[in-house]
């Protein structure tokens, strides 16, 4: 079993991009910038040091600084206690992991906040291993490092891109669009044992 993190165990409300373009008040040639740095992050180009010296010449020191702690809130959210709980009771039984397309200093501040690494056997960051969702080789990796074959494996993910990516691999996958909705998909896919 896979789980992505942010929007299905981090409930988050992400601003979009000309949210913060506007928040920010960059321009167009600005956001493309930090557009491109922040796509770095996501699988391990850059610093969380050259993220923040971009933006700090961007928008200034102080104002960078703010921003970056305001956009970590947000990229943490809150738990969704309910499918922190059913993914913790899935093990010893099953294998379990966490496949995410992360960011740099994800997986410090994941740690902390939630504990995850308690939670699984494996947690893939993409900004850690290179590559991000739907790139095969990330859903091939997670499963080798769960010695499982992808096809013995479930991602439950709330991206249809990243959801098709694993289809393609041979995984099955839910697309994750409620708790309700996803734990009683899971429920189906493991049969009676843990069906509410």
């Amino acid at each position: 079993m896979l789980f992505d993190i942010g929007g299905v165990l981090e409930i988050t409300d992400g601003a979009p991009a000309v949210l913060w373009t506007r928040r920010l008040g960059l321009t167009s040639s600005g956001w493309d910038r930090l557009r491109s740095v922040l796509a770095d992050g996501e699988i391990g180009r850059t610093t969380e040091s050259e993220v923040f010296d971009v933006l700090a010449s961007l928008i200034g020191r102080d104002a960078a600084e703010s921003t970056l702690g305001e956009m970590w809130d947000q990229y943490l959210g809150h738990p969704d206690t309910v499918l922190i709980d059913y993914l913790a009771g899935l093990r010893p039984t099953y294998r379990t992991g966490l496949l995410s397309n992360s960011f740099v200093g994800a997986r410090e501040r994941e740690e902390r906040r939630y504990g995850f690494s308690s939670l699984v056997d494996e947690i893939v960051y993409s900004h850690e291993v290179g590559v991000a969702k739907p790139d095969p080789a990330v859903y091939e990796l997670a499963c080798r490092r769960l010695d499982v074959a992808t096809t013995e494996t479930v991602l439950i993910d709330d991206s249809q891109v990243a959801v098709d990516g694993a289809r393609a691999t041979g995984m099955r996958a839910i697309l994750h669009r409620d708790t309700w909705t996803t734990t009683h998909a899971l429920d189906a896919c493991l049969g009676t044992r843990y069906a509410r």
